[in-house]
């Protein structure tokens, strides 16, 4: 009895808002996500830029998770018909949005002293 009164009180993990969470936590938990967000945030705009910041992203992981990005609409992607053919990422409002979003969880992070606690990066 007691077990029904808790799963009646509680939605379940499947609801459209617990599932919408899910997915937002697991996007930005993908690994290099967040380590190419900042990168943009703080202003790679060309390929090579984004590989220098993130050490160690594949030039095919990156790729990847660029087109990802793109298609969650977090970074905004613009050829720039030249020769050679120009092409320039930049994080798009939604991006930059989720970016300003972020800021109190390294915020609680650094304030519990996280494994990887480095206060001289301060923002995202």
């Amino acid at each position: 009895m007691a077990n029904e009164t808790l799963q009646g009180a509680r939605p379940a993990i499947h609801e459209p808002n617990c599932r919408s969470f899910q997915d937002i936590v697991e996007l930005v938990g993908r690994r290099w996500t967040s380590a190419i967000l900042l990168a943009g945030r703080r202003g790679a705009r060309r390929f090579g830029e984004y590989r220098g910041s993130v050490p160690g992203i594949s030039d095919r992981l990156l790729a990847q998770r660029l087109k990802e990005l793109e298609a969650e609409g977090l970074i905004t992607r613009t050829v720039i018909p030249s020769t050679p053919v120009q092409i320039r990422y930049a994080l798009s409002p939604d991006g930059e949005e989720l970016m300003r979003i972020l800021q109190p969880l390294v915020d609680w992070g650094y304030r519990r002293g996280g494994p990887h606690e480095d206060r001289s990066a301060g923002t995202v």
